[in-house]
């Protein structure tokens, strides 16, 4: 780990500090993007090649994802790891944070809305959970709570 890296804060940002890696998590989690090409033309922000099989490197070597074997001719796929789900209440705080004070997003300015979203947000967890990491839960009520937070974190440039 670099010098500069002091303390948990510093050891966090040396890993999710960079302007695509917390997008790549994002796009894993919320599309369930778990391919390189799927991660290449889904972005949003437009991501070049070269960057993203960087920061997939830096994800798997950070275990943040781990990479499946490919066998010959086919692609490898990537799973979020525990520490990869665990970004999840990060990457929608990031989201809040967004809404009140970026201007262009869909809310600017606008709390992110009432309540608690941690039960939510634990949800959601197991529900990648099951996906990612092959864990048995019972099925969510009320709809899938990942479904839910994308409509509340993650829209596209026209959804207003």
């Amino acid at each position: 780990m670099d010098e500069r890296a002091a303390g948990a804060i510093g050891a966090a940002v040396q890993v999710l500090g960079d302007r695509w890696s917390l997008l790549v998590l994002r796009d894993v989690i919320f599309e369930d993007r778990r391919y390189f090409r799927a991660l290449l033309t889904g972005s949003a922000e437009g991501i070049a090649s070269n960057i993203l099989a960087d920061r997939l490197v830096k994800l798997v070597e950070a275990g943040m994802l781990a990479r499946g074997t490919a066998a010959r001719g086919q692609r490898a796929r990537y799973s979020l790891t525990e520490a990869g789900i665990q970004t999840l209440p990060i990457i929608c705080a990031f989201g809040d944070w967004g809404r009140r004070w970026r201007p262009g997003t869909a809310r600017h300015g606008a709390a992110p809305g009432p309540g608690d979203r941690s039960d939510l947000i634990a949800a959601a967890m197991d529900q990648l959970r099951v996906r990612h990491l092959g864990a048995e839960t019972p099925p969510p009520a009320g709809g899938e709570p990942l479904d839910q937070l994308k409509q509340l974190y993650y829209r596209t440039a026209g959804d207003g």
